[in-house]
């Protein structure tokens, strides 16, 4: 098989030439059709994450293969796999822990510490081959494309269960939606088209505002200046809930500029940086600020229930072959890139 490697931090991948994997027990050998080009991707191959005041969290090794957001075809299955079939064409869930700690058991299995991940903890999908441990993470996609499928196992995935923890919404809840990159993308789609939200959208990028507005968005916000959030709360009476796919210093404190009393804050996105909150206002506020991490198993079932009703747009995808996945990153990293990025094999 061939994968793509990790080398040192920020370099171009290595080609790597090993033996195909045989699946045993339980495991299910799939043969990689496609695989989403993630912005976590970007971190783990520099290899840090930005945690503020000068400060970093090192994540990165040499031989990882990266790659989580997975669609392809089983060609093997270990003698104690059940329920799937040789020729099978699946969307993998990638975000896979223990299934013995506190965290499985509840069927959280994203948040298990240090989890088995696909294309994180362990080899993922820039390669042609992916070993599964249980046929249980496979999901049938429908009719959608396969370079579309593949992006549900992570962008359409966090952007659901980030739109779920928003809850139960009454006729004057403002929901405000921050980056409209790939996730968010994901994120405006899933609002309109399956939840029935109408999202105000707020990015720096006058291209991915139009973009959002072509999607059916009708209120955006610039917050490459960050007194449009005074603007937005005005006209909202202020937010009842912000999804923040950035993640960075200035997102996060523009949606906290932007919610009322008792709203909430998502964030979504890892950009980094630091939040420096005087302690007081957030009981004279009672406000939430949560973190939101990709999503349940169970969430990827009722995400992907929705993919084959046709109750998801979809979104702009870019296909382009494995081998150009160095080039795919840089290109992310340097934001050349509208929609999702989706590698393809073959």
């Amino acid at each position: 098989m061939i994968s793509y490697q990790t080398a040192a931090p920020g370099a171009a991948l290595v080609e790597v030439e090993s033996q195909t994997p045989v699946p045993t027990g339980t495991e299910v050998l799939v043969k990689t059709i496609a695989c989403g080009v993630c912005h976590s991707d970007i971190h783990m191959h520099d290899g840090v994450f930005n945690l503020g005041n000068d400060k970093q969290l090192e994540v990165g090794r040499e031989g990882m293969v990266l790659g989580h957001e997975i669609f392809g075809e089983v060609v093997a299955v270990g003698p104690d796999a059940q329920d799937v079939q040789v020729g099978d064409r699946r969307v993998v869930y990638p975000w896979i822990g223990c299934g013995e700690c506190a965290a499985c058991k509840r069927g959280e299995e994203q948040l298990c510490t240090p989890g088995r991940a696909l294309g994180i903890a362990v080899s993922g999908g820039f390669a042609d081959h992916v070993i599964i441990p249980h046929s249980r993470y496979l999901f049938d996609k429908g009719d959608v494309s396969d370079a579309l499928a593949a992006t549900y196992a992570c962008s359409g995935l966090t952007a659901y269960s980030a739109l779920k923890k928003v809850g139960e919404l009454h006729d004057d809840d403002a929901v405000v939606i921050i980056g409209a990159g790939g996730v968010g993308m994901m994120a405006i789609q899933i609002a309109i088209s399956s939840m029935g939200i109408d999202p105000i959208v707020v990015d720096i990028d006058e291209t991915k505002l139009a973009a959002a507005r072509e999607l059916g968005v009708t209120r955006t916000f610039n917050s490459s200046d960050p007194q449009t959030s005074k603007a937005l709360r005005k006209a909202t009476g202020g937010a009842f809930a912000v999804l923040d796919f950035v993640g960075a210093e200035a997102s996060v404190n523009y949606g906290l500029g932007c919610l009322r009393k008792g709203g909430m804050l998502v964030i979504v996105g890892l950009f980094g940086g630091a939040l420096n909150i005087p302690i007081p206002f957030i009981p004279m506020n009672a406000r939430v600020i949560q973190g939101s991490y990709v999503g349940t198993p169970q969430d990827m079932a009722e995400l992907m229930e929705l993919v084959r009703a046709g109750k998801i747009a979809p979104i702009e995808i870019h296909e382009r072959p494995l081998s150009e996945v160095s080039a795919a990153l840089a290109d992310l990293k340097a934001g050349k890139v509208q929609g999702r990025q989706v590698l393809i094999t073959g």
